[in-house]
Protein backbone atom coordinates (compact mmCIF):
# COMPACT_ATOMS: atom_id res chain seq x y z
CA UNK A 1 0.00 0.00 0.00
CA UNK A 2 2.84 2.62 0.94
CA UNK A 3 4.15 1.61 -2.61
CA UNK A 4 1.11 2.44 -3.98
CA UNK A 5 1.23 6.08 -2.43
CA UNK A 6 4.81 6.69 -3.38
CA UNK A 7 3.59 5.85 -6.83
CA UNK A 8 1.40 8.14 -6.97
CA UNK A 9 2.73 10.89 -5.31
CA UNK A 10 5.26 11.01 -8.11
CA UNK A 11 3.18 10.80 -10.92
CA UNK A 12 1.71 13.51 -9.51
CA UNK A 13 5.00 15.65 -9.17
CA UNK A 14 5.86 14.57 -13.02
CA UNK A 15 2.84 15.92 -14.13
CA UNK A 16 2.94 19.25 -12.21
CA UNK A 17 6.32 20.10 -13.50
CA UNK A 18 5.26 19.41 -16.94
CA UNK A 19 2.16 21.48 -16.38
CA UNK A 20 4.65 24.20 -14.94
CA UNK A 21 6.77 24.12 -17.47
CA UNK A 22 4.31 24.25 -20.52
CA UNK A 23 3.04 27.56 -18.68
CA UNK A 24 6.63 29.23 -18.63
CA UNK A 25 6.82 28.34 -22.18
CA UNK A 26 3.06 29.65 -22.68
CA UNK A 27 4.05 32.97 -21.17
CA UNK A 28 7.48 33.39 -22.82
CA UNK A 29 5.45 33.31 -25.91
CA UNK A 30 3.53 36.23 -24.65
CA UNK A 31 6.31 38.08 -23.70
CA UNK A 32 7.44 37.58 -27.73
CA UNK A 33 9.31 34.92 -27.67
CA UNK A 34 9.35 32.07 -30.29
CA UNK A 35 10.38 28.27 -30.73
CA UNK A 36 12.26 28.11 -33.76
CA UNK A 37 10.70 25.44 -36.32
CA UNK A 38 12.31 24.41 -39.61
CA UNK A 39 11.77 26.05 -42.49
CA UNK A 40 10.19 23.68 -45.57
CA UNK A 41 11.68 24.12 -48.87
CA UNK A 42 8.17 25.23 -50.08
CA UNK A 43 9.01 28.18 -47.84
CA UNK A 44 12.23 29.00 -48.89
CA UNK A 45 11.22 28.75 -52.26
CA UNK A 46 8.23 31.20 -51.50
CA UNK A 47 10.67 33.94 -49.43
CA UNK A 48 13.77 33.59 -51.70
CA UNK A 49 12.22 33.49 -55.31
CA UNK A 50 8.46 33.41 -55.92
CA UNK A 51 7.60 36.17 -53.50
CA UNK A 52 9.77 38.49 -54.60
CA UNK A 53 8.84 41.44 -56.18
CA UNK A 54 11.07 41.27 -59.34
CA UNK A 55 9.60 37.47 -60.29
CA UNK A 56 5.52 37.72 -58.77
CA UNK A 57 5.15 39.13 -62.72
CA UNK A 58 7.77 36.07 -64.32
CA UNK A 59 7.30 32.62 -64.82
CA UNK A 60 8.82 30.37 -62.61
CA UNK A 61 9.49 26.76 -62.56
CA UNK A 62 11.54 24.64 -59.77
CA UNK A 63 12.30 21.21 -59.15
CA UNK A 64 14.59 19.28 -56.48
CA UNK A 65 15.47 16.06 -56.92
CA UNK A 66 17.24 13.59 -54.52
CA UNK A 67 19.62 11.38 -56.40
CA UNK A 68 20.06 8.81 -53.71
CA UNK A 69 16.34 8.08 -53.35
CA UNK A 70 15.26 8.71 -56.42
CA UNK A 71 12.88 10.71 -54.91
CA UNK A 72 11.17 14.65 -55.82
CA UNK A 73 12.02 16.70 -52.92
CA UNK A 74 9.89 20.02 -54.57
CA UNK A 75 8.36 20.85 -57.57
CA UNK A 76 6.12 23.85 -59.03
CA UNK A 77 5.76 24.30 -62.20
CA UNK A 78 8.41 21.77 -63.15
CA UNK A 79 6.18 20.17 -65.94
CA UNK A 80 5.38 23.57 -67.81
CA UNK A 81 7.98 24.14 -70.68
CA UNK A 82 10.33 27.59 -70.96
CA UNK A 83 12.96 29.14 -72.96
CA UNK A 84 15.89 27.54 -70.93
CA UNK A 85 18.38 29.68 -72.78
CA UNK A 86 22.31 28.23 -72.68
CA UNK A 87 21.26 25.21 -70.03
CA UNK A 88 20.32 23.62 -73.52
CA UNK A 89 24.25 23.31 -73.47
CA UNK A 90 23.61 20.30 -70.51
CA UNK A 91 22.01 18.26 -73.36
CA UNK A 92 24.99 18.83 -75.86
CA UNK A 93 27.53 17.92 -73.16
CA UNK A 94 25.77 15.33 -72.02
CA UNK A 95 25.50 14.23 -75.87
CA UNK A 96 29.53 14.69 -76.53
CA UNK A 97 30.50 13.17 -73.31
CA UNK A 98 28.45 10.07 -74.64
CA UNK A 99 29.53 10.18 -78.42
CA UNK A 100 32.76 11.80 -78.66
CA UNK A 101 34.89 9.16 -76.69
CA UNK A 102 38.14 10.44 -74.89
CA UNK A 103 39.25 13.09 -77.76
CA UNK A 104 38.17 15.33 -80.36
CA UNK A 105 38.27 14.43 -83.99
CA UNK A 106 40.37 16.70 -85.96
CA UNK A 107 39.65 15.13 -89.65
CA UNK A 108 39.76 11.90 -91.05
CA UNK A 109 42.01 11.33 -94.00
CA UNK A 110 43.01 8.96 -96.20
CA UNK A 111 47.36 8.28 -95.81
CA UNK A 112 49.57 8.13 -99.16
CA UNK A 113 53.07 9.27 -99.05
CA UNK A 114 52.58 11.74 -101.89
CA UNK A 115 49.10 12.85 -101.42
CA UNK A 116 47.25 12.64 -98.64
CA UNK A 117 43.01 12.73 -98.73
CA UNK A 118 41.55 14.64 -96.17
CA UNK A 119 37.53 15.84 -94.96
CA UNK A 120 37.41 17.96 -92.01
CA UNK A 121 35.10 17.18 -89.04
CA UNK A 122 33.79 20.43 -87.26
CA UNK A 123 36.14 20.54 -84.68
CA UNK A 124 36.18 24.12 -83.01
CA UNK A 125 39.47 23.84 -81.38
CA UNK A 126 41.88 24.06 -84.88
CA UNK A 127 43.89 27.16 -84.47
CA UNK A 128 41.59 28.38 -82.37
CA UNK A 129 43.40 31.01 -79.40
CA UNK A 130 42.53 29.02 -75.95
CA UNK A 131 44.31 26.26 -77.48
CA UNK A 132 48.37 26.19 -77.32
CA UNK A 133 49.10 23.02 -78.49
CA UNK A 134 47.85 22.19 -82.65
CA UNK A 135 48.62 18.54 -83.62
CA UNK A 136 46.50 18.81 -86.39
CA UNK A 137 47.96 22.30 -87.77
CA UNK A 138 51.20 20.38 -87.47
CA UNK A 139 50.27 17.12 -89.13
CA UNK A 140 49.54 19.21 -91.91
CA UNK A 141 52.60 21.42 -92.21
CA UNK A 142 54.90 18.60 -91.49
CA UNK A 143 53.21 15.63 -93.96
CA UNK A 144 52.38 14.58 -97.04
CA UNK A 145 53.86 17.47 -100.12
CA UNK A 146 50.35 17.07 -101.47
CA UNK A 147 47.01 17.44 -99.64
CA UNK A 148 43.04 17.06 -100.83
CA UNK A 149 41.03 17.98 -98.92
CA UNK A 150 37.62 16.46 -100.11
CA UNK A 151 34.04 17.87 -99.34
CA UNK A 152 33.04 17.16 -95.70
CA UNK A 153 29.54 15.15 -94.55
CA UNK A 154 27.84 18.58 -93.66
CA UNK A 155 24.22 19.13 -94.42
CA UNK A 156 24.06 22.65 -92.05
CA UNK A 157 23.66 26.28 -91.59
CA UNK A 158 25.84 29.17 -90.59
CA UNK A 159 23.48 29.94 -88.16
CA UNK A 160 21.20 28.03 -86.38
CA UNK A 161 16.83 27.96 -86.61
CA UNK A 162 15.66 31.20 -84.60
CA UNK A 163 19.16 32.71 -83.49
CA UNK A 164 18.70 36.75 -84.07
CA UNK A 165 19.57 38.09 -86.98
CA UNK A 166 21.57 41.07 -85.20
CA UNK A 167 23.85 39.19 -83.55
CA UNK A 168 25.33 38.62 -86.77
CA UNK A 169 28.76 40.44 -85.69
CA UNK A 170 28.38 39.62 -82.10
CA UNK A 171 31.80 37.41 -80.43
CA UNK A 172 29.31 35.08 -78.72
CA UNK A 173 27.95 33.93 -82.14
CA UNK A 174 30.49 32.62 -84.86
CA UNK A 175 28.78 31.34 -87.97
CA UNK A 176 29.05 27.49 -87.66
CA UNK A 177 31.24 25.64 -90.37
CA UNK A 178 32.32 22.00 -91.07
CA UNK A 179 36.08 23.54 -91.32
CA UNK A 180 36.39 25.92 -88.40
CA UNK A 181 39.56 27.78 -88.41
CA UNK A 182 40.39 30.54 -85.29
CA UNK A 183 36.92 30.22 -84.29
CA UNK A 184 35.45 31.56 -87.15
CA UNK A 185 36.63 35.02 -86.08
CA UNK A 186 38.69 37.87 -86.59
CA UNK A 187 41.04 39.44 -83.95
CA UNK A 188 41.52 43.25 -83.91
CA UNK A 189 44.31 44.67 -81.42
CA UNK A 190 46.15 47.78 -81.20
CA UNK A 191 49.64 48.28 -80.93
CA UNK A 192 50.26 52.24 -80.27
CA UNK A 193 48.16 53.96 -82.93
CA UNK A 194 48.44 50.35 -85.15
CA UNK A 195 45.59 48.29 -85.32
CA UNK A 196 46.62 44.32 -85.80
CA UNK A 197 44.35 41.80 -87.83
CA UNK A 198 44.28 38.35 -87.10
CA UNK A 199 44.30 36.34 -89.05
CA UNK A 200 46.86 38.50 -91.33
CA UNK A 201 44.38 37.39 -94.31
CA UNK A 202 41.57 40.13 -93.77
CA UNK A 203 44.19 42.69 -93.05
CA UNK A 204 43.24 43.81 -96.44
CA UNK A 205 39.60 43.77 -95.81
CA UNK A 206 39.64 46.81 -92.46
CA UNK A 207 39.01 50.07 -93.72
CA UNK A 208 40.08 53.28 -91.97
CA UNK A 209 37.51 56.11 -92.24
CA UNK A 210 38.28 58.01 -89.05
CA UNK A 211 41.21 58.67 -86.97
CA UNK A 212 42.55 56.41 -83.93
CA UNK A 213 45.12 58.79 -83.12
CA UNK A 214 43.15 59.59 -79.45
CA UNK A 215 41.89 55.77 -79.21
CA UNK A 216 38.33 56.41 -79.48
CA UNK A 217 36.94 53.87 -81.77
CA UNK A 218 35.24 50.70 -82.87
CA UNK A 219 34.79 48.33 -85.82
CA UNK A 220 32.02 47.29 -87.63
CA UNK A 221 31.60 44.26 -90.03
CA UNK A 222 29.35 44.78 -92.91
CA UNK A 223 26.11 42.59 -92.66
CA UNK A 224 26.84 40.46 -95.67
CA UNK A 225 30.35 40.49 -96.19
CA UNK A 226 33.79 40.03 -94.63
CA UNK A 227 34.03 44.29 -94.71
CA UNK A 228 35.36 45.88 -91.99
CA UNK A 229 34.85 49.41 -91.15
CA UNK A 230 37.11 51.90 -88.47
CA UNK A 231 34.39 54.33 -86.98
CA UNK A 232 34.23 56.59 -84.22
CA UNK A 233 32.92 55.27 -81.00
CA UNK A 234 32.76 56.95 -77.31
CA UNK A 235 34.81 54.75 -75.71
CA UNK A 236 38.44 53.34 -76.08
CA UNK A 237 39.14 50.80 -78.35
CA UNK A 238 41.32 47.81 -76.71
CA UNK A 239 40.91 44.48 -78.86
CA UNK A 240 37.77 42.89 -80.48
CA UNK A 241 36.92 39.77 -81.85
CA UNK A 242 34.34 39.58 -84.97
CA UNK A 243 32.61 36.61 -86.46
CA UNK A 244 33.63 36.57 -90.07
CA UNK A 245 31.20 35.61 -93.04
CA UNK A 246 31.74 31.57 -93.73
CA UNK A 247 31.24 30.94 -97.27
CA UNK A 248 29.28 28.31 -98.58
CA UNK A 249 31.90 26.61 -100.79
CA UNK A 250 34.82 25.43 -98.59
CA UNK A 251 37.43 27.35 -101.40
CA UNK A 252 36.13 30.43 -101.29
CA UNK A 253 37.42 31.16 -98.05
CA UNK A 254 38.23 28.42 -95.57
CA UNK A 255 40.79 26.57 -97.94
CA UNK A 256 42.24 30.37 -98.90
CA UNK A 257 42.88 31.06 -95.26
CA UNK A 258 44.22 27.63 -94.46
CA UNK A 259 46.66 28.03 -97.22
CA UNK A 260 47.96 31.51 -95.77
CA UNK A 261 48.21 29.87 -92.87
CA UNK A 262 50.07 26.76 -93.94
CA UNK A 263 52.26 29.16 -96.56
CA UNK A 264 51.05 25.78 -98.80
CA UNK A 265 48.61 25.01 -101.67
CA UNK A 266 46.15 22.99 -101.31
CA UNK A 267 44.35 21.02 -103.32
CA UNK A 268 40.16 20.70 -102.93
CA UNK A 269 38.02 18.30 -104.52
CA UNK A 270 34.47 19.85 -104.63
CA UNK A 271 32.78 15.95 -103.77
CA UNK A 272 32.07 14.04 -101.02
CA UNK A 273 34.25 10.73 -101.04
CA UNK A 274 32.74 7.30 -100.95
CA UNK A 275 33.41 5.86 -97.06
CA UNK A 276 36.61 3.51 -97.43
CA UNK A 277 37.00 1.26 -94.42
CA UNK A 278 40.57 2.78 -94.34
CA UNK A 279 39.97 6.08 -93.89
CA UNK A 280 41.59 7.02 -89.99
CA UNK A 281 40.98 9.46 -87.62
CA UNK A 282 43.46 12.10 -86.57
CA UNK A 283 42.39 13.42 -83.22
CA UNK A 284 43.13 16.76 -81.70
CA UNK A 285 42.64 17.91 -78.17
CA UNK A 286 41.00 15.70 -75.25
CA UNK A 287 37.33 16.09 -75.25
CA UNK A 288 36.81 17.51 -71.67
CA UNK A 289 39.10 20.28 -72.26
CA UNK A 290 36.47 21.52 -75.00
CA UNK A 291 33.83 21.08 -72.80
CA UNK A 292 34.66 22.29 -69.97
CA UNK A 293 35.35 25.79 -71.63
CA UNK A 294 31.91 25.17 -73.27
CA UNK A 295 30.42 25.22 -70.01
CA UNK A 296 32.75 27.56 -67.89
CA UNK A 297 32.43 30.29 -70.53
CA UNK A 298 29.26 29.49 -71.98
CA UNK A 299 30.55 28.89 -75.18
CA UNK A 300 28.05 28.99 -77.77
CA UNK A 301 30.61 28.11 -80.39
CA UNK A 302 31.76 25.20 -78.96
CA UNK A 303 28.29 24.22 -78.43
CA UNK A 304 27.19 24.31 -81.65
CA UNK A 305 30.03 22.36 -83.34
CA UNK A 306 30.33 19.93 -80.72
CA UNK A 307 26.58 18.85 -81.54
CA UNK A 308 27.89 19.11 -85.18
CA UNK A 309 31.15 16.75 -84.42
CA UNK A 310 28.22 13.86 -82.70
CA UNK A 311 26.01 14.10 -85.76
CA UNK A 312 29.61 13.24 -87.84
CA UNK A 313 30.01 10.66 -84.94
CA UNK A 314 26.86 8.90 -84.48
CA UNK A 315 25.00 9.36 -87.92
CA UNK A 316 27.96 10.08 -90.40
CA UNK A 317 26.84 14.02 -91.28
CA UNK A 318 27.02 17.36 -89.08
CA UNK A 319 23.48 17.69 -89.56
CA UNK A 320 21.81 19.03 -86.33
CA UNK A 321 18.23 18.27 -87.02
CA UNK A 322 18.69 15.02 -87.79
CA UNK A 323 21.18 14.35 -84.38
CA UNK A 324 18.98 15.97 -82.34
CA UNK A 325 16.10 13.82 -83.59
CA UNK A 326 18.35 11.04 -83.26
CA UNK A 327 19.74 11.45 -79.61
CA UNK A 328 16.16 12.33 -78.64
CA UNK A 329 14.72 8.65 -80.50
CA UNK A 330 18.33 6.61 -78.64
CA UNK A 331 19.99 8.16 -75.90
CA UNK A 332 17.90 10.51 -74.37
CA UNK A 333 15.07 8.39 -75.07
CA UNK A 334 12.34 8.08 -71.68
CA UNK A 335 12.20 12.10 -70.91
CA UNK A 336 9.16 13.22 -69.41
CA UNK A 337 8.19 15.50 -71.42
CA UNK A 338 9.17 15.66 -75.10
CA UNK A 339 11.16 18.68 -75.34
CA UNK A 340 11.74 21.18 -78.41
CA UNK A 341 15.37 20.99 -78.99
CA UNK A 342 16.50 22.92 -82.13
CA UNK A 343 20.48 24.30 -81.33
CA UNK A 344 23.59 23.46 -79.27
CA UNK A 345 23.86 26.28 -77.79
CA UNK A 346 20.62 28.12 -76.50
CA UNK A 347 20.55 30.81 -78.50
CA UNK A 348 17.40 30.16 -79.99
CA UNK A 349 14.31 31.12 -78.47
CA UNK A 350 12.63 28.05 -80.34
CA UNK A 351 13.87 26.25 -77.69
CA UNK A 352 11.40 24.41 -74.97
CA UNK A 353 12.07 22.77 -72.26
CA UNK A 354 11.07 21.74 -68.49
CA UNK A 355 12.81 21.93 -65.51
CA UNK A 356 11.75 17.75 -65.01
CA UNK A 357 13.68 17.19 -68.56
CA UNK A 358 16.94 18.55 -67.42
CA UNK A 359 16.51 17.05 -63.93
CA UNK A 360 16.70 13.95 -65.94
CA UNK A 361 18.86 14.34 -68.24
CA UNK A 362 21.35 15.84 -65.22
CA UNK A 363 20.54 12.37 -63.46
CA UNK A 364 21.09 10.05 -66.34
CA UNK A 365 24.39 11.64 -66.48
CA UNK A 366 25.30 11.32 -63.05
CA UNK A 367 24.52 7.77 -63.54
CA UNK A 368 26.52 7.04 -66.38
CA UNK A 369 29.75 9.21 -66.17
CA UNK A 370 32.37 9.45 -63.55
CA UNK A 371 31.72 12.02 -60.59
CA UNK A 372 34.79 13.61 -61.42
CA UNK A 373 34.42 13.99 -64.58
CA UNK A 374 30.96 15.97 -64.01
CA UNK A 375 32.83 18.00 -61.23
CA UNK A 376 35.76 19.15 -63.61
CA UNK A 377 33.09 20.17 -66.86
CA UNK A 378 30.83 22.02 -64.65
CA UNK A 379 31.35 25.27 -63.37
CA UNK A 380 31.32 25.16 -59.14
CA UNK A 381 31.06 28.38 -56.68
CA UNK A 382 32.69 31.72 -57.72
CA UNK A 383 34.07 30.37 -61.23
CA UNK A 384 33.25 30.61 -64.72
CA UNK A 385 29.61 32.26 -65.53
CA UNK A 386 29.02 31.54 -61.74
CA UNK A 387 31.81 33.69 -60.87
CA UNK A 388 31.00 36.25 -58.16
CA UNK A 389 28.05 33.95 -57.00
CA UNK A 390 28.17 31.22 -54.46
CA UNK A 391 31.54 32.35 -52.74
CA UNK A 392 31.64 30.02 -49.86
CA UNK A 393 30.20 26.85 -51.65
CA UNK A 394 32.90 25.84 -53.94
CA UNK A 395 32.28 21.80 -54.00
CA UNK A 396 29.08 22.43 -52.95
CA UNK A 397 27.76 23.17 -55.98
CA UNK A 398 27.98 22.70 -60.08
CA UNK A 399 26.03 24.19 -62.13
CA UNK A 400 25.15 25.83 -66.06
CA UNK A 401 23.79 29.29 -66.35
CA UNK A 402 21.02 30.46 -68.98
CA UNK A 403 20.60 34.12 -69.68
CA UNK A 404 18.59 35.68 -72.46
CA UNK A 405 16.81 38.79 -72.26
CA UNK A 406 13.98 38.31 -69.86
CA UNK A 407 14.70 34.94 -69.00
CA UNK A 408 17.29 33.18 -66.55
CA UNK A 409 18.13 29.50 -65.85
CA UNK A 410 20.12 27.42 -63.94
CA UNK A 411 20.56 23.47 -63.43
CA UNK A 412 22.75 21.34 -61.89
CA UNK A 413 24.01 19.95 -58.85
CA UNK A 414 24.20 20.43 -55.18
CA UNK A 415 25.64 18.88 -52.21
CA UNK A 416 23.93 20.03 -48.74
CA UNK A 417 26.31 20.41 -45.48
CA UNK A 418 24.53 17.19 -44.53
CA UNK A 419 26.04 15.25 -47.42
CA UNK A 420 22.78 15.11 -49.40
CA UNK A 421 23.19 14.94 -53.17
CA UNK A 422 21.12 16.82 -54.96
CA UNK A 423 19.94 17.71 -58.46
CA UNK A 424 17.78 20.87 -59.14
CA UNK A 425 16.46 23.02 -62.22
CA UNK A 426 15.23 26.75 -61.72
CA UNK A 427 13.88 28.51 -64.57
CA UNK A 428 12.61 31.84 -64.63
CA UNK A 429 10.87 33.04 -68.39
CA UNK A 430 9.66 36.70 -69.14
CA UNK A 431 11.39 38.40 -66.32
CA UNK A 432 11.79 42.65 -66.48
CA UNK A 433 14.30 42.99 -63.97
CA UNK A 434 18.10 42.87 -64.07
CA UNK A 435 19.24 38.88 -64.41
CA UNK A 436 22.03 39.76 -61.98
CA UNK A 437 18.69 40.38 -59.95
CA UNK A 438 17.55 37.43 -60.69
CA UNK A 439 20.58 35.35 -59.93
CA UNK A 440 20.73 36.48 -56.35
CA UNK A 441 17.42 35.19 -55.58
CA UNK A 442 18.11 31.74 -56.92
CA UNK A 443 21.57 32.37 -55.20
CA UNK A 444 19.51 32.54 -51.81
CA UNK A 445 17.37 29.60 -52.30
CA UNK A 446 20.18 26.73 -52.89
CA UNK A 447 22.07 28.19 -50.26
CA UNK A 448 19.76 28.25 -48.07
CA UNK A 449 19.09 24.22 -49.38
CA UNK A 450 22.76 23.37 -49.01
CA UNK A 451 22.85 24.81 -45.32
CA UNK A 452 19.55 23.08 -44.03
CA UNK A 453 19.37 20.13 -46.09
Amino acid sequence: MQKVFYFVCLLIFATACKVQKSLQQDSKLKQGSTVQQPITIEQQAKQTILEKPELIPAHVGISLFDSKTGKFLYNYQSDKYFIPASNTKIFTCYAAMKNLGDSIVAFEYLPDEENIALRFTGDPSFLHPDFEEQRAFDFLKLNAPKITIVAPRYNATAFGNGWAWNDYDADYSPERSPMPIYGNLVYFGKIGNRITVTPKAFKDSLVIFSSTEDGRFAIDRDKDQNSFTVVKSNRVFNATAIPFVVKKEMDQLMIPLLEDTLNRVLNYANAVAIDQPNWKKFYSQPTDSLLKIMMHRSDNFFAEQALLMVGNEKIGVMDDPKIIDTLLKSDMLGMPHKPRWVDGSGLSRYNMMTPQDFIWILNKMKKEQPWERIKTIFPTGNTGTLGGLYKGYENKIFAKTGTLTGHVALSGFIITNQGRELIFSIMVNAHQSAAGTIRKHLEQFLTSVINEY
